[in-house]
């Protein structure tokens, strides 16, 4: 089934840390490429992070860099990916997104799939 199923937002203080998690279906999505992106209230969706199907090419939004991590597993037909958040900042407060078919065209980047969302919350 082609739903993903995103986990581990929550409420953090600013400076701190947080994994979410997104389950597929490996059958699937086990050789697409996948990423994360967000949106926080009033604003457009924003690209965070990509990877590609293998786990050996990444990339990551401006705002993100060296501070995020995308990571994934494609084990016993499933993907689990990741996105290990540090020094986070109230302005990471956002509905984060797991997305597959992630791609880029003209510097926008967008998906095919998309799950849920998950919450996070940032505090000053």
């Amino acid at each position: 089934q082609e739903t993903l199923v995103e986990s581990g937002g929550g409420l953090v203080q600013a400076g701190g840390s947080l994994r979410l998690s997104c389950a597929a279906d490996g059958h699937i999505f086990s050789t697409h490429a996948m990423g994360w992106f967000r949106q926080a209230p009033g604003k457009d969706r924003e690209f965070v992070a990509f990877i590609n199907w293998s786990g050996d090419r990444t990339d990551y939004g401006d705002s993100v860099k060296d501070r995020f991590t995308i990571s994934r597993d494609n084990v016993n037909h499933t993907v689990d990916l990741y996105l290990q958040m540090n020094s986070l900042k109230p302005e990471d407060t956002a509905v984060y997104y797991c997305a597959a078919d992630v791609w880029s065209k003209d510097s926008t980047w967008s998906a095919d799939y998309w799950g849920q969302g998950t919450q996070v919350t940032v505090s000053s």
